[in-house]
């Protein structure tokens, strides 16, 4: 009963929230280029007459880039080993959109994940007929859960992970959000304490599978590769220069960031790579104050005075590629931010790694790197720089192999989920009708 009500509430409250945010999200939309890409699919409005659909496809939801890239991994291992499966990859943002339809292997239909209404989400799975619902991480909408468990809709989240603010908050609300939580088939958790919350929440033992993290395995990923188009823009700066990346940058640490390189490390070339490319503006702003002059990826031009030059990736889909070129990774939203980005893509290109204290939202696997004296942490400015010339040395070398051996314990995770996953596509196929 109580599940109902909750329901009932957010039914009641969704449409206001949407009205208010409505003018937000279509100003985001035309900085992200979203117009043009299919937005109506959000609002169930296809392009395609529902005839031509595949149905039994099993339906993956993401959110935005790192969720995407997460479910194509997840996609690509599961078409390696079942190739007759099809799949329907539904993000949420425009950019998480873009970077899908330009990676998405074969047998992958992406449309835009449709908004939490009960009308969009039952058409839309009416629509398809998915066979099974994957989502990614946590993103757990009543309607959506709601709409499969009564069509029948099996549902499963991989890659689940709690930060500690979100385990106290979930835990806090447990009993308004369990019922919620036992629409669930099944749990694919990233680390092992997480099973016990999971119990808290609801689920059974049996429905918690620890399978590790899809994102760390190195399985299927394989080393970033430099780019032969990158590397000729990267030599406009000047040959032989330490390239100095920081990586899903937020607001000020761009800045922060290039103030210790153009004091301590002139030689370096600094490339800042912001997790928002709509923020180019703001970020050449305060990088010109602190005396750069910036390059823009998206308006490359060789710099007048290389020297004194900086370059900033105003782009998407590219962060793999560019981390490939750097010779020391900074990850962003640790210094000024909360939570931190993912360093592994670093890590897998054997490059240094350096975070701000804030990195809680991998808090498992940087307890785990610094077990292993394989990832540099700082908090000041004149850290940052004992860390960087810490990193250009050649003791380096040894603490980029041991953060490579700390992501082996996640090795195998994409497999296992697939796995999983595969086991409910075992069951018969269902028919839905509206």
């Amino acid at each position: 009963m109580k599940f109902y009500f909750i329901l009932a509430l957010y039914n009641l409250l969704l449409p206001v929230v949407f009205l208010f945010g409505f003018p937000a999200w279509l100003i985001k939309m035309l900085k992200r280029g979203g117009y043009g890409t299919g937005l109506m699919e959000r609002f169930a409005l296809f392009r395609e007459q529902k005839d031509f659909e595949k149905a039994g496809a099993t339906y993956i939801h993401a959110v935005s880039v790192g969720e995407v890239m997460i479910a194509l991994k997840l996609i690509k291992q599961w078409q390696k080993q079942f190739p007759s499966r099809h799949f329907i990859l539904a993000p949420t943002t425009a950019t998480g959109h873009a970077v899908a339809k330009a990676n998405a292997p074969s047998q992958v239909r992406v449309i835009y994940s449709p908004i939490d209404f009960i009308l969009t989400v039952r058409t839309v799975l009416i629509r398809f007929e998915p066979r099974q619902i994957v989502l990614i991480e946590a993103e757990t909408w009543p309607n959506l859960l709601h709409q499969a468990h009564k069509l029948g809709i099996p549902v499963s989240i991989v890659n689940a992970r709690f930060s500690p603010r979100s385990r106290r908050r979930f835990l806090k609300l447990s009993s308004w959000v369990s019922p919620l939580f036992s629409l669930l088939r099944q749990v694919c958790i990233q680390d092992a304490p997480d099973h016990d919350t999971w119990c808290r929440l609801g689920l059974t033992p049996q429905q918690i599978l620890h399978t590790g993290s899809i994102k760390f395995d190195p399985a299927g990923s394989g080393k970033p590769k430099q780019s032969e188009a990158f590397a000729t823009m990267l030599e406009a700066f000047g040959e032989k220069r330490p390239i100095i990346m920081a990586l899903s940058t937020h607001t000020g640490e761009e800045a922060w960031i290039g103030s210790v390189l153009r004091e301590h490390f002139p030689e370096a070339l600094y490339v800042a790579v912001p997790r928002h490319f709509e923020r180019a503006e703001e970020v050449r702003q305060d990088l010109n104050e602190l005396g750069y002059e910036v390059i823009l990826r998206s308006q490359f031009k060789a710099p007048a005075q290389p020297q004194k030059a900086c370059f900033v990736i105003n782009s998407t889909g590219e962060l793999q590629t560019w981390t490939a070129h750097a010779h020391v990774a900074i990850i962003g939203k640790s210094i000024l931010g909360t939570g931190g980005q993912n360093p592994t893509e670093a890590i897998a290109a054997n490059v240094p790694v350096i975070c701000g204290a804030a990195m809680q939202n991998f808090q498992s696997l940087i307890d785990q790197l610094q077990r292993n004296d394989a990832v540099e942490l700082i908090q000041t400015q004149s850290e940052l720089a004992r860390a960087i010339q810490c990193s250009l040395s050649e003791e380096s070398k040894a603490r980029t192999q041991r953060a490579l051996a700390t992501l082996q314990i996640h090795a195998g995770a994409t497999e296992r989920t697939v796995c999983a996953l595969e086991s409910l596509c075992e069951e018969p196929a269902r028919t839905l009708s509206s």
